[in-house]
């Protein structure tokens, strides 16, 4: 396993004096056990990689930061929390998956360790040079992504992080046209150009954040989880968020997520080992007679009467 080396350490190019993304790969190695892995080549448009390397769990708050911050993860799947104001993000972090800390978002960090991780640091401009192209010179905006899978792009974080990559300087041409792949995944999966309203015909929300937004209650179906969160899922106000899932599902976010708990509650229930405290419990419900009144709602049936039936 390669070791990572602080960032302070760095020899700047004389022709770079004043590179932003040392100061973000510094800040992530204040609050981490093993100082970023930063790679010695400065990219064009000052975009820094980093090598793989391991770190332990972090719980901490990280400063907002100069640039656009995108990692993917690798090795065994750990729990990832990102709060920022009032929304808090949750996943896992598998591989094949990707976390975004966008330019200026600053936030606590609660990950269980340990982790192998590796990093691709970007510049505004150099995304924006990107987006000038895709989307018309329009301003986009990059989204808050924790753990949120994404194949494609994490495939190309990892090329980017092979030390034949990084070490040979005939791969210089490869790596620079990986960084703008890269630049068009973010752009067209993870940025405002991504959320903007689709045609007249389907204003609801895409088969993948669909998708996003059910794995993300049955991941957390024993908590709250907010309307403002799941907008944060992908990229919308909680207004818009609301309308375009019931378009998209023919069922309001509450009423989707009561569904899912009911579901896996009856299934707890026909565990008779299983106390129905408990099984309010881990469906999301606080108290006994919350979870039987909302379930007496759906069922016609309280969860004793339920057990009964079987």
């Amino acid at each position: 396993m390669l070791g990572g080396k602080s960032s302070k350490n760095l020899a700047v190019p004389p022709d770079h004096p004043t590179v932003a993304h040392p100061r973000a790969a510094d800040e992530i190695s204040k609050i981490i056990d093993t100082p970023v892995a930063l790679a010695d080549e400065v990219l064009r448009g000052d975009t820094r990689l980093t090598r793989r390397w391991r770190h332990g769990a972090l719980h901490d708050y990280l400063v907002g930061m100069k640039g656009h911050v995108i990692m993917t993860f690798y090795g065994a799947a750990q729990e990832i929390i990102w709060r920022r104001g009032d929304v808090r993000l949750a996943s896992r972090t598998r591989p094949g998956s990707i976390t975004v800390i966008p330019d200026g978002h600053d936030g606590r960090w609660d990950i269980a360790g340990p982790l192998e991780v590796s990093h691709v640091y970007l510049t505004e401009q150099r995304l924006q040079n990107c987006a000038d192209i895709l989307a018309g010179g329009r301003r986009i905006e990059l989204m808050d992504r924790a753990g949120f899978d994404d194949a494609a792009t994490s495939h190309i974080l990892e090329m980017l992080s092979q030390p034949v990559v990084m070490n040979d300087p005939a791969s210089r041409l490869f790596v620079e046209r990986a960084i703008d792949l890269l630049c068009t995944q973010l752009i067209q999966g993870h940025s405002s150009l991504a959320a903007l309203p689709q045609s007249e015909s389907r204003r609801g929300l895409a088969d993948w954040q669909v998708k996003r937004v059910a794995d993300y209650m049955r991941d957390f179906l024993d908590r709250d989880i907010g309307l403002d969160e799941m907008a944060a899922l992908v990229g919308l106000s909680r207004f818009h968020f609301a309308t375009a899932f019931r378009q998209a599902t023919g069922a309001s976010p509450h009423h989707y997520l009561t569904a899912l708990r009911m579901t896996q509650a009856r299934k707890l229930l026909m565990q008779p080992e299983l106390p129905i405290i408990q099984v309010a419990l881990a469906v999301g419900y606080q108290t006994p007679s919350a979870f039987t009144a909302s379930f007496r709602k759906a069922n016609k049936m309280t969860p004793s009467e339920f057990r009964q039936t079987l």
